[in-house]
């Protein structure tokens, strides 16, 4: 009787974007970039120069209150403070979102060939996720902001998803963390009004995160052609889901109270701005475009995505 390899019982499969990759080609790569393209945040980046007087801590554009009339109230400094904190409230953010994605990975690799190149990429993208949650913890300590953890709900929202989460259902939730700020990130590096350890902070990010994404992306792939039906649907579901509460955590209302500003009001009008539907879209648009191709975006799972305001 003659065996057949994934990899055999896979030639020759494909999606709506073409065939679909070797697995362990794909890993195999990713280790090679990983050797070459990786990063010590702690040796790489001056984390004792003072800030300099007068620059962003985020670009302007992509501060939740761009545009609004209590934007246009607001002094230049205290512009500058929000833009501190909300920073800080964004690194907050990937710490919790890199401490789910971490858990998710272990399990995808937890019944695989720990020899194999894919298992191994994973193994590093955990180390390379570890190195920036500490990068960030360290850059909200710098900033002398408090740390700024998300609601109780979605902590338990988290925990939940985490636990029932499917292998396609963790790998679309794993792009939604990464892309759309992967999107501000590429902003930020090269935006030369922004102070230098943040842009510093962001270029490792994006660099190594590049990485990550590749992989999510091929293992997506490959996932929704290989799914059973149901876990298809409830991955377009769960998806839809996750980009609900995502979206809703992306801004921390505390951050209004803490730079002097009234919350209820700040909230009302991040939530009506023209300005800021259009940069949550404009972030998740290659990803909304990449998902929509593969198949995710349909049905019920597409009405949340549009709910969640990052689907137009």
């Amino acid at each position: 009787m003659t065996t057949v390899t994934e990899a055999e019982a896979l030639a020759g499969a494909r999606d709506a974007l073409g065939l679909l990759k070797d697995r362990e080609q794909v890993a195999a790569r990713l280790l090679d970039a990983s050797a070459k393209h990786s990063f010590d945040p702690d040796k790489e980046l001056d984390w004792d120069a003072p800030f300099e007087e007068g620059k962003w801590f985020w670009p302007p554009e992509l501060v939740s209150l761009y545009g609004t009339p209590m934007w246009q109230r607001m002094s230049e400094e205290q512009r500058i403070l929000l833009s501190r904190h909300e920073a800080a409230a964004l690194a907050s953010l990937g710490i919790w979102f890199e401490i789910i994605l971490m858990q998710l990975l272990v399990r995808h690799i937890y019944d695989k060939a720990a020899t194999s190149a894919h298992v191994r990429f994973a193994l590093t993208e955990i180390e390379d996720e570890c190195r920036h949650s500490k990068m960030f913890a360290r850059l909200i300590s710098r900033g002398g902001t408090p740390y700024y953890p998300v609601s109780r709900l979605h902590q338990n929202l988290g925990r939940l998803f985490k636990t029932i989460s499917t292998t396609p259902g963790s790998f679309t939730a794993t792009l939604l963390g990464e892309e759309v700020l992967d999107w501000m990130q590429r902003l930020t590096f090269a935006d030369e009004r922004v102070q230098p350890l943040i842009r510093g902070v962001t270029r490792i990010h994006v660099v190594e995160e590049s990485r990550h994404v590749r992989y999510a992306r091929e293992e997506l792939r490959r996932q929704m052609v290989t799914a059973p039906r149901w876990s298809q649907e409830f991955t377009r579901i769960s998806s839809g889901e996750f980009a609900c509460v995502f979206s809703v955590a992306f801004v921390n209302p505390d951050v209004y109270a803490n730079v002097g500003l009234d919350r209820r009001e700040a909230l009302a009008q991040v939530r009506s701005s023209g300005h800021r539907r259009e940069v949550m879209q404009t972030g998740a648009k290659r990803l909304t475009d990449f998902l929509d191709d593969i198949g995710v975006l349909r049905g019920a799972g597409r009405r949340l995505w549009r709910s969640s305001g990052l689907l137009a």
